[in-house]
């Protein structure tokens, strides 16, 4: 494969803005993006393409009589030209701002990465030599079948070089893939999704394939039974890919300092945070690692911005594995050095893979098998328009698409119509009944975002489906 040419290579930018920074402090991030993707509908290829992309943020801090203030400036397409008035716009910005009450001294003492001078990592096309044969054998079998297909494949590279005035030489490539598959009858009166997650499709075979396919023409099957039911509320199975789009938003609105100011759900009545306090009776555990095999991720701070869960000024900062619910018992929210400082909590960054597990070994099918013997439960596939209601008790609501299943009796017998959902996840989760197998999913409604999670699917009693949806 031919590398885009570039007239600097990232290592050099990241030296040569380290080199023309007057500030105090500098971090620059240096981020290459590299993308593939495919494209499909009504089971044929439609288009594909390949981009490419380079981001750098410099980040300067200046210190003053009131303290440390740090300016952040990042940019698209920066050319050599473009160096010295972006590190001068970063310090000016620093200059123009008051002191950064997230300030601490920049990390250092950080072993360098191997290959920080070497090209970035990329992708291409090539990518899909193994699938895009066997996704053209869907189309036939979906032709034949009756159904349509239409979806996307992406396929995405992204090299980081992070470099600091205190010696901080750190790289990581991070490929992410997706895969989203969406089967409708000709009428399109019945839809049916799937989702994977991959880091480079090599694990996407034609086996895989051709049991997603499956999974679709079933569930259309299903969906030929037509049945109409009133909002309420359900036993309900919940597949991996709900499961990880409800802790995903957990995860993300998990604070210390929010909740250490008695703003969240996991702020205890009185001061302070549920930090200690068991939230479910499953031994659940919910836990990120960088080390993750199949989910690896970033094992140290990437901060292009200070929030309340991050600092630019801890960039570099090791990451590690980190339990935040251990056997059902809160062990940790998300927090910086600086808001560690504040509540007391231990320095725990966010990572970007998330874990869940609670011992089981039953399957969705098996647990299926198991549903509806004391009345009607229900099946979902995936949820979307997830939004936050309540921040205090984090109670969500969203709608749930692309096919709700009648499940009587341990059996599927039909679809129903779509719901408006009301539930909150830290309820779900004191609530739910069982846990089965962790497997390797795709969020629906944040993949363009959190694409590294491995979930169980969970039985929840009382689901609350708070009224009907029509025409989705």
């Amino acid at each position: 494969m031919t590398r885009t040419p570039r007239t600097t290579e990232p290592h050099e930018t990241v030296e040569r803005a380290l080199e023309l920074s007057r500030a105090d402090g500098c971090v620059v991030i240096a981020d290459e993006e590299s993308t593939a993707n495919l494209r499909w509908a009504g089971n044929a290829l439609t288009t594909n393409g390949e981009t490419r992309g380079r981001t750098l943020t410099v980040i300067a801090t200046v210190d003053g009589r009131e303290g440390t203030a740090s300016g952040v400036v990042s940019r698209s397409a920066v050319t050599a030209d473009d160096l010295e008035p972006l590190v001068r716009a970063a310090e000016a910005a620093a200059r123009e701002g008051g002191p950064a009450e997230d300030a601490r001294p920049l990390v250092a003492g950080v072993p360098q990465s191997a290959g920080f001078t070497e090209p970035p990592a990329e992708t291409s096309s090539d990518v899909f030599a193994a699938f895009a044969p066997a996704l053209g054998e869907s189309f036939a079998r979906a032709r034949s079948g009756g159904r349509q297909l239409y979806g996307f494949a992406n396929h995405m590279v992204t090299s980081t070089y992070l470099g600091t005035s205190t010696g901080l030489r750190l790289r990581h490539d991070q490929p992410s893939g997706t895969l989203e598959v969406n089967a409708k009858s000709p009428d399109r009166t019945r839809s049916a999704w799937a989702g994977r997650s991959t880091r480079d499709f090599t694990d996407v075979t034609a086996d895989v394939t051709a049991a997603l396919d499956a999974e679709l023409a079933q569930r259309l099957a299903w969906a030929e039974r037509a049945v109409e039911l009133p909002a309420g509320r359900y036993d309900t199975l919940l597949p991996p890919s709900a499961v990880a789009d409800l802790l995903v938003y957990m995860f993300w609105s998990g604070g210390g300092r929010d909740a250490h100011e008695g703003r969240t759900v996991f702020s205890r009545p009185g001061g302070g945070t549920r930090v200690g306090e068991k939230l479910t009776d499953l031994p659940l555990t919910l836990r990120s690692d960088p080390a993750e095999p199949g989910l690896e991720s970033a094992p140290f701070v990437v901060a292009h911005a200070s929030g309340n869960d991050s600092s630019v000024f801890d960039n570099g900062l090791p990451i590690g594995p980190t339990d935040w619910l251990r056997e059902g018992t809160l062990q940790h929210l998300l927090t910086n050095r600086h808001t560690a400082d504040l509540t007391g909590l231990p320095v725990t960054p966010e990572a970007d893979n998330l874990v869940l597990d609670g011992g089981g070994t039953k399957s969705l099918e098996e647990m299926v098998a198991d549903l509806g013997h004391d009345g009607p439960g229900l099946l979902l596939t995936c949820l979307w328009y997830i939004r936050e209601v309540d921040p205090a008790t984090l109670l969500l609501t969203g709608l749930t698409r692309d096919g709700v299943y009648l499940v009587e009796n341990g059996e599927v017998t039909g679809a129903v119509n779509n719901f408006r959902f009301n539930e909150s996840p830290v309820d779900l989760l004191a609530r739910a009944a069982e846990a089965g197998a962790t497997e390797r999913t795709l969020p629906r409604e944040f993949a363009d975002w959190f694409t590294r999670a491995a979930m169980p699917p969970l039985r929840v009693p009382g689901f609350n489906m708070s009224s009907v949806s029509r025409g989705v």
